[in-house]
């Protein structure tokens, strides 16, 4: 990369700079925003490993997004992300031994300014090399978005897992606590479609790393008590019986997966 960049948008810029790294990329100091439009390109594309130097609030917000999350904790594991915490510095910067660029965004379009001065791209790097070497590991405590959708096919079938896929891909982000639902919420809607065994769910939920059987009982309470969803008592041979969750409202009965996330929130504005 020898010329400075004038794209339409940081994601361009981002696109440019993973297709011309042949080593390790460093991105220092990235905005919420910034991350999740590497994510993106990142999930798009075959590339080098990137290496994420981010203020720690920064990281914290992409671990309370399980969409974001999910994602990076697949790029995680298959070796091509590392997330460090990291004190801020003044830009946004994407560092390889061959080019370093600061990321400009303004006026509804985004620059990469290029450095070519070699012993300036040498010292960068070095120091970032270094620093990235010192700054702690930031756990996601995520599970991957693959290892989730392959665990939730084994356990509940195919057409199940192909409707939290479509609730997810709907979804701009999965928070929840007032910006939009989460990865509990989805999950219990998803099972609920299908007229699966909360114990099933909640199990699963537990296994794969979401949340604990607990948290899948309170949530699927908040969501009977608001009328989403409704259970029938199924008997088993030993023991007290099970429920089966199904949706409590003929709109999302009617709803596509695509569509059961923003019907469930249009309920629930209500």
């Amino acid at each position: 990369m020898e010329t400075n960049l004038m794209e339409r948008s940081v994601a361009a810029v981002l696109r440019e700079a993973i297709d011309a790294a042949d080593g390790e990329l460093y991105v220092v100091n990235p905005s919420t925003d910034t991350v999740e439009e590497l994510l993106d390109e990142m999930t798009e594309s075959s590339g080098p490993t990137v290496r994420v130097l981010a203020a720690e609030r920064v990281l914290k917000d992409l671990s309370r997004d399980f969409k974001q999350a999910s994602a990076a904790a697949d790029l995680r594991e298959a070796g091509r992300l590392e997330l460090r915490a990291f004190g801020a510095t003044d830009n946004t910067l994407l560092v390889t031994e061959e080019a370093v660029v600061a990321v400009v965004a303004a006026g509804g379009r985004a620059a990469g300014l290029v450095t070519d001065d070699a012993s300036f791209i040498q010292g960068a790097y070095e120091e970032y090399a270094a620093a990235f070497d010192d700054a702690e590991e930031f756990s996601l405590r995520t599970p991957g978005r693959t290892r989730v959708r392959e665990t939730l096919a084994e356990s509940m079938g195919e057409e199940t897992a192909d409707d939290f896929d479509g609730v997810l891909a709907s979804m701009e982000t999965a928070r929840g606590n007032g910006d939009g639902l989460d990865e509990v919420t989805v999950s219990l809607l998803v099972a609920a479609k299908n007229e699966e065994l909360l114990y099933d769910i909640s199990k699963w939920g537990e296994d794969v790393g979401i949340a604990s059987k607990a948290t899948f009982s309170r949530t699927k309470s908040e969501l009977e008590e608001k009328g989403l969803i409704t259970t029938e008592k199924v008997p088993i041979d030993v023991g007290r019986p099970r429920l089966r969750l199904k949706l409590g409202d003929d709109r999302l009965a009617d709803a596509s997966s695509a569509e059961l996330a923003s019907v469930a929130q249009s309920v629930l504005a209500k």
